[in-house]
C-alpha cells in the first residue's frame, strides 16, 4: 500500500501543534492556545476524512476545508510569534511544515478538480 504523504505529514504536524498547545497551557495562554489546536489538529482530521469521502465532490471539499485550517493556523503561529509566546525558531519551522501542508493540499485539489 503506498504511504499517503499529505496523511503523514499532517499527522507530524497534528503532534507538533499539540505539544505546543500542551507548552501554550503550561504559560497559561489558553485563549490562542485552543485556537491552534481546533484549527492545526483539523487539518490532519479532514484530510484523513477525505480518504473516506462519499465521491469526488466531497473529496475536494475535505481537502478544502484543510487548506482553510492550514491557512488558519499559519495565522495563529504568526500571531504567537509577534506576542513572544513562541520563538523565531519555533514559528520559522512550524511554519514551513504548515507552508509545505498548504502546498501539497492545493496541488491534491487542482488536480481532484481536474479529475472531475
Amino acid at each position: 500500500m503506498k504511504e499517503n504523504k499529505l496523511a503523514v505529514q499532517s499527522m507530524e504536524f497534528s503532534v507538533e501543534i499539540v505539544n505546543l498547545v500542551k507548552e501554550l497551557k503550561a504559560s497559561h495562554e489558553h485563549i490562542i492556545a485552543n485556537q491552534i489546536g481546533r484549527s492545526g489538529t483539523s487539518i490532519g482530521a479532514n484530510i484523513y476524512e477525505a480518504n473516506y469521502a462519499q465521491g469526488k465532490k466531497d473529496f475536494i471539499s475535505k481537502l478544502e476545508i484543510a487548506l482553510k485550517e492550514a491557512n488558519e493556523t499559519g495565522y495563529w503561529l504568526e500571531l504567537l510569534y509577534r506576542t513572544n509566546y513562541i520563538d523565531e525558531t519555533t514559528f520559522k519551522q512550524l511554519s514551513e511544515k504548515c507552508a509545505s501542508i498548504r502546498v501539497m493540499l492545493i496541488a491534491s485539489c487542482k488536480t481532484a478538480k481536474n479529475n472531475l
